[in-house]
């Protein structure tokens, strides 16, 4: 086990190149590590304090990339190369990103500092800033962990006038040989079909989920259990518990992750994807999020083996293509998005919302089941699966007019598969449609009848979503109103929500006045929902 903190300065032989290591970017096959010269170069790896602290995030948040950090900087030593590990304490929590930064790189004097692609704005605009302002030439290299390049992207998207992932998807596929029949741009889907979603959008039976196959969990070893004894020492307001931690932070749990639910869980995968039950967090998803966006494993791997179980064991085709379609349809298009409207996208407010996130978005204490549910297990595990961040707390946040970079700075908080690249375009994009479809067709909204098709939240709860107006009436319902109200206009025009917003013209002026009554109350009084 290597000593956390190098003393700089300290080495014989001067630092020809220096590689920055971020906290999600924890694999051997990091470019600035691929042809590293032990005898010359060095590896920088740094905890912040202003890290943890950006958003207010959740305590196994932080001490996920830290443990992840710290076995990885194991793993540097074992490979026998020289590295700086500046680690959070007492002495150092003062100190900046940039602060620690430009201590390290005036100690050590590097001729060249090289980074790989970091996943956040932030983040690379601070490296080039303290990197200029040390006088060190600075040298970004691509993210090869990513199947499709930023660049590659960008020659995807230039000229076209819709920005779908549907499209993008089917490139990859062919591109990369998936899940097709022949090769390159003439190859055709496995199945005759290039996406069934339509056959993944069932509820849970009325009697449960039944039995599911947990996913992997891994019991914290001592470097992790230094780092959760320490995240509560640094941090001990911030939300959520580290009471049930149990997440890969080694390569070799991370596959472990991805193996467990390939054998337990892909099968049954896709028609669940979207259902939603009371203490069942996990559901039949793949919950390797963590591991891919820690860069521990790789989505090559991650592809090959879900292609693999349905050729080698007969997997259902549309479990294994759903699964896949979110790793190199989604994920790869959402990054793409991400640095194609940055800096844009953080401010982005389509709708002009402006109202402030409530207090039980970080406590759960709320009399709404379905927020109570989600909110509470995300303060427990800092998880929660795609259809409960889209369609309940996303949702909420959009029918509630709540303004975007709130939500988003919430979302980046408390879910510990959360970097920026992958967070913003979901919640902004997707969530809240605050960039006016850029990429997606139309407002993800529904009334709380969707939610009780597909969940069991509804039962018990003091709200009622077939109720518009009164006391009873669930306020996703009643908001949901009040947005084809308001918005009636521009759905009617939108193809794909001119059947919904019909609805609204079908309603008579004293019922439309109720709604946006009870809408106006709630709003004004979202705490106390």
């Amino acid at each position: 086990m290597p000593a956390i903190d190098c003393p700089l300065g300290t080495e014989q032989t001067p630092v020809r190149r220096l590689v920055l290591v971020l906290g999600d970017q924890l694999w051997l096959g990091h470019p600035g590590l691929v042809d590293f010269d032990p005898a010359q170069d060095a590896v920088l790896m740094i905890e912040a304090h202003s890290e943890g602290t950006a958003v207010w995030s959740h305590k196994a948040r932080i001490a996920l990339f830290l443990s992840a950090m710290r076995h990885f900087c194991n793993e540097v030593h074992r490979q026998g190369w020289r590295y700086h590990y500046v680690a959070l304490n007492e002495a150092t929590k003062t100190l900046s990103y940039s602060e620690h930064l430009s201590q390290c790189l005036q100690g050590l004097k590097p001729e060249i500092i090289q980074i790989c692609e970091p996943g956040e704005w932030r983040t690379l605009e601070t490296v080039q800033n303290t990197a200029s302002a040390c006088d060190v030439p600075l040298q970004v290299l691509p993210d090869t962990h990513f199947m499709c390049s930023r660049e590659q992207f960008a020659r995807w998207a230039s000229g076209r006038k819709e920005l779908r992932m549907e499209y993008f998807y089917r490139e990859m596929r062919r591109q990369h040989g998936v899940l097709v029949q022949g090769r390159g741009k003439t190859a055709e889907p496995e199945g005759g079909q290039w996406n069934y979603d339509a056959d993944n959008r069932q509820g849970y039976p009325k009697a449960g989920p039944g039995v599911i196959p947990p996913p992997a969990r891994f019991e914290p070893d001592r470097v992790t259990r230094e780092v959760l004894a320490l995240v509560q020492q640094h941090f001990p307001d911030h939300p959520g518990t580290l009471d049930h931690f149990g997440w890969p932070v080694t390569r070799e749990q991370g596959l472990q992750a991805l193996q467990v639910f390939v054998e337990t869980r892909l099968a049954h995968f896709g028609p669940h994807q979207d259902a939603m039950w009371t203490d069942t967090p996990w559901g039949w998803h793949s919950v390797v999020s963590v591991a891919l966006n820690l860069h521990l494993i790789d989505p090559r791997e991650v592809v090959a083996a879900a292609e693999q179980a349905y050729r080698t064991r007969a997997l259902p085709l549309s479990s294994v293509e759903g699964f896949i379609r979110q790793v190199m349809g989604w994920r790869e298009f959402i990054r793409g998005m991400y640095w194609l409207d940055m800096p844009q996208m953080k401010a982005a407010n389509h709708f002009n919302h402006r109202r402030a996130l409530p207090a039980w978005y970080w406590t759960g204490d709320t009399q709404m089941a379905c927020m109570r549910d989600v909110v509470g297990q995300t303060l427990k595990h800092g998880y929660a699966h795609h259809i409960q961040r889209l369609m309940v707390t996303g949702q909420f946040a959009l029918l509630a007019e709540l303004e975007p970079q709130q939500v988003a700075d919430w979302y980046l908080a408390v879910y510990v598969d959360a970097i920026e690249w992958v967070e913003l375009p979901n919640v902004a994009g997707m969530a809240l449609y605050a960039d006016g479809g850029r990429f997606t067709s139309k407002p993800y909204i529904a009334s709380g009848q969707y939610i009780k098709r597909m969940s069991n939240y509804c039962q018990g709860c003091r709200y009622q979503p077939e109720q518009r107006t009164g006391e009873s009436a669930c306020p996703v319902t009643t908001l949901y109103w009040h947005f084809l109200d308001r918005h009636e206009a521009a759905l009617k025009a939108n193809a794909r929500t001119a059947l919904m917003v019909r609805n609204v013209a079908r309603l008579s002026d004293d019922e439309r006045a109720s709604i946006r009554g009870h809408a106006a109350y709630l709003l004004e009084n979202l705490d106390a929902l």
